[in-house]
């Protein structure tokens, strides 16, 4: 797969942390396709996703430069929790138990982020959202945890969880077909090539039978 901007990376899994897991082409130990390179890449995924404003966008990536290092550490966080989140979802699809550190893990940054709901006036109701002037470096993953929570405990989203099909693609996926028949996280990526291997073999197994 070729580099993608990150504005260009596909949100193909139905949920955001779906997506956030999906942030690397393949996990490890042969990391492949890494899109969060560096945190201005995890900031720009945020925003690409909608998980932050455009305002706390500006605001992280001038954090992020004032202390590079601690930047650095939050990235590294995040990459670790996008390798946990992985895991889980993987087990879910082939019907394991969740490895205990990769739960305790999401539970921990899971806990740290629910600190910073607010309940906030907005017209005639009140509106729960995440406090706008925390200035915290790990901002970005307090939504994407919420849906990891959210997504972890919906019999319904975790009877759809899949994980593509495609041979060199680790890419995980709600499927919402009708029929639950969906194999790729994207007929035209992963699907295409699929339908080319298949024409390919074909043609030279046609072609060998006329010897």
């Amino acid at each position: 797969m070729p580099e993608l901007r990150i504005e260009d990376v596909k949100l193909v899994g139905g949920r955001l942390a779906i997506d956030f897991a999906n942030t690397v082409n393949r996990h490890q130990p042969e990391v492949e396709g890494e899109r969060l390179r560096s945190y201005p890449a995890l900031v720009a995924w945020g925003r690409h996703a909608g998980a932050i404003s455009k305002e706390v966008t500006s605001r992280l990536l001038a954090v992020g430069q004032e202390d590079p290092e601690a930047a650095e550490a939050a990235l590294h966080r995040a990459v670790d929790l996008r390798e946990g989140l992985f895991r889980l979802f993987m087990a879910t699809t082939y019907g394991e138990g969740p490895d205990p550190e990769d739960l305790s893990l999401l539970n921990a940054t899971l806990s740290q982020a629910l600190s910073h709901l607010r309940l906030t006036p907005e017209a005639d109701a009140l509106l729960l959202d995440w406090a706008e002037d925390d200035p915290c470096l790990e901002r970005v993953l307090w939504p994407v945890v919420r849906s990891a929570g959210e997504v972890l405990s919906s019999p319904e989203d975790l009877s759809r969880l899949r994980h593509c099909a495609g041979e060199d693609c680790d890419w995980i996926f709600l499927d919402q077909s009708r029929n639950r028949s969906r194999r790729w996280c994207d007929m035209a990526d992963c699907g295409n090539r699929a339908k080319a291997r298949r024409f390919y073999a074909q043609r030279r197994a046609a072609r060998g039978g006329h010897k």
